[in-house]
């Protein structure tokens, strides 16, 4: 399995997902990689604001950052070489890198409560 590193711009937080509006590409991303990750994917985010030796560190990163600028994020690498910058990957690229298939990264469960929640009003939970 290959591993898939992205260095994502400065957020708030380690994906991005927070505060009063939430941005559905992050959401999806962030969901994405804890589905890989669940399945045993190698998958890495690095943070700008929380992070910034790991963009110091890596030497392609390094030289991105130092030629573009920032605007160039997110970029993502995998076994260390560059393969998409300006965006997040595809669904369809993260399952191809990472040998999983569409469905086993993007597949969502929700699961219904088994047990009331105990307010006494139908559709509550």
């Amino acid at each position: 399995m290959s591993k898939i590193e992205i260095f994502d711009p400065a957020m708030c937080c380690s994906t991005g997902v927070c505060g009063p509006s939430i941005n559905k590409e992050l959401l999806r991303v962030a969901t994405v990689i804890n589905n890989m990750v669940k399945k045993g994917a190698n998958v890495v985010r690095h943070n700008l604001s929380s992070e910034p030796q790991a963009f110091i560190d890596n030497k392609k990163i390094n030289e991105y950052l130092n030629s573009k600028g920032a605007d160039i994020l997110p970029i993502t690498l995998v076994d260390g070489e560059v393969k998409k910058i300006k965006e997040y990957p595809t669904n369809e690229e993260f399952a191809e890198w990472s040998g999983l298939s569409k469905k086993e990264i993007s597949n969502v469960t929700i699961k219904k409560p088994t047990k009331s929640c105990g307010c006494n009003h139908k559709g509550c939970c």
